[in-house]
């Protein structure tokens, strides 16, 4: 397993870390809630931390509320010495001040250590930084540090770029956790976010580096691309070593579900190449290309203008079309179907549209925005977790 310097902690976190927001799963006790096999979980923590991975990623919300619970029973005892926990508690279950503390005791008490490695703030955004810093929500994290109950802290983000530069900069941290891959250069806090880490010295972790699990499998497109190197990689590898050739990136987060998606990333990362600045010309040159053949792979032609909006009935219309074409544009509607759900519950889904219409006079592209949307809908529906 390959080691780097995670910020300026002090700690030697392994290049792979074991994300636990996908936990293998009882899908057949029931559809709606597809509790986590704790047997099999328990059975992949442990293999995980015996086998070179040293850094174990949750949430106080994973696996509604039980993914700590999981770990905790995982690593009870020796192994708990040998590893780094990270857990993030999110704005809305912070409603009152003292929810922190109490809460981040409910987190110790379930992962079953008297101590965090790393607390983090969980998933800024632009919606919710404005209340985060009137609240002073970022310096109570940091007095929990102060008082030894935290040994590192940092935050975790899906937004802008502006807002990231704006979270960085706002007090001193240990660390970030961002999303970025090689279709997010562009995207989500983009590419110069890791370059800001790394200068600012902070630990670096990086989420979704196979986005949902799309980028493990590639469309004939891609593979062509892929193949057209003189050394043959599968999809996963690229992708991983995308964003191991970043100096700045500690830590790689992969949700691994199965032994045998663990096994090959843990003989991937022990590769003796796996390193800073791995990739030589050509590679990089592949990835841009292959960066550019998923891109073409739209189904529906939505630019995101927005122009559409605002839906009277609150249909994030170009997130549909997003999701849906990300499906199509990696062979799985797995990851997309799962973010959708999160749509639905926030009523912003495909399945709250009355077919009024009034959108599509708007669309620049001329999109059949109501006819569409149903085939989106029928597409994305049906996760459950």
């Amino acid at each position: 397993m390959q080691y780097r310097k995670f910020g300026n902690t002090g700690y030697d976190v392994s290049l792979l870390g074991l994300g636990c927001m996908r936990l293998p799963r009882k899908m057949d006790v029931s559809p709606d809630s597809a509790p986590v096999d704790r047997e099999k979980a328990y059975e992949l923590i442990r293999y995980a931390a015996e086998n070179g991975i040293n850094y174990f990623d949750t949430a106080f919300v994973y696996h509604k509320q039980t993914s700590e619970e999981v770990l905790g029973e995982a690593l009870e005892g020796e192994l708990r010495k040998k590893v780094k926990i990270a857990t993030k508690l999110p704005l809305r279950l912070m409603e009152k001040d003292e929810d922190i503390r109490k809460n981040l005791e409910l987190s110790l008490k379930k992962l079953r250590t008297d101590y965090l490695d790393i607390y983090i703030v969980h998933m800024l955004t632009d919606g919710t930084w404005d209340e985060i810093k009137q609240r002073k929500i970022c310096e109570q994290f940091s007095k929990l540090k102060e008082e030894g109950l935290v040994r590192a802290v940092g935050f975790s983000i899906h937004g802008t770029y502006g807002l990231f530069k704006e979270a960085l900069n706002y007090q001193p941290w240990d660390m970030c956790l961002l999303q970025q891959n090689l279709l997010d250069v562009d995207y989500e806090v983009t590419e110069q976010a890791i370059f800001d880490a790394g200068e600012k010295g902070v630990g670096l972790a990086i989420m979704e580096p196979l986005r949902g699990g799309g980028l493990a499998s590639a469309p004939e497109k891609v593979k062509d691309i892929y193949h057209a190197y003189d050394k043959e990689r599968k999809p996963v590898e690229w992708a991983f070593r995308h964003v191991a050739n970043y100096p700045q990136v500690n830590t790689i987060l992969s949700g691994m579900t199965t032994m045998e998606q663990l096994k090959e990333n843990i003989e991937l990362f022990s590769k003796p190449d796996m390193t800073p600045n791995c990739f030589n010309d050509k590679e990089k040159a592949t990835i841009v290309a292959a960066r550019e053949a998923y891109k073409s792979i739209v189904t529906v032609p939505c630019t995101s203008c927005d122009y559409c909006l605002p839906c009277p009935n609150g249909v994030s219309i170009s997130a549909c079309f997003q999701k849906y074409n990300e499906g199509m544009m990696f062979e799985s509607f797995d990851q997309p179907r799962r973010v959708y759900m999160f749509m639905k519950n926030g009523g912003r889904s495909a399945e709250n549209c009355t077919e009024c219409g009034i959108c599509e006079p708007k669309c620049p592209q001329k999109i059949e925005i109501v006819k569409q949307l149903k085939v989106a809908h029928e597409a994305l529906k049906g996760w459950a977790e």
